[in-house]
């Protein structure tokens, strides 16, 4: 594995730091995109709504429930809840 400078090491300890506030950012706007999008571009963003849940530790059960329901609401109110607890 390559040595990283100390500049490049702080980098990616503040990365790693803030995940969970990057995830939940993104989270944030795939939910605006998705209120807007149909079709093929809807399919994409829920798999990138997908990813960012999973980053944030929800559960698999829960994940499946929304995508099953399309509902970006019940994305919305995961994203509350999650604010909630940070």
């Amino acid at each position: 594995m390559a040595e990283y400078s100390k500049h490049q090491q702080s980098i990616i300890r503040n990365y790693y730091d803030n995940r969970e506030s990057i995830a939940l950012q993104k989270l944030q706007e795939s939910v605006t995109e998705l209120y807007l999008a149909e079709g093929k571009k809807r399919q994409t963003v829920w798999k990138r709504i997908v990813g960012h849940l999973e980053k944030l530790k929800i559960s698999q059960a829960e994940i499946d429930n929304v995508v099953a329901k399309d509902s970006p609401e019940m994305v919305a109110n995961i994203i509350e809840r999650v604010m909630g607890r940070s």
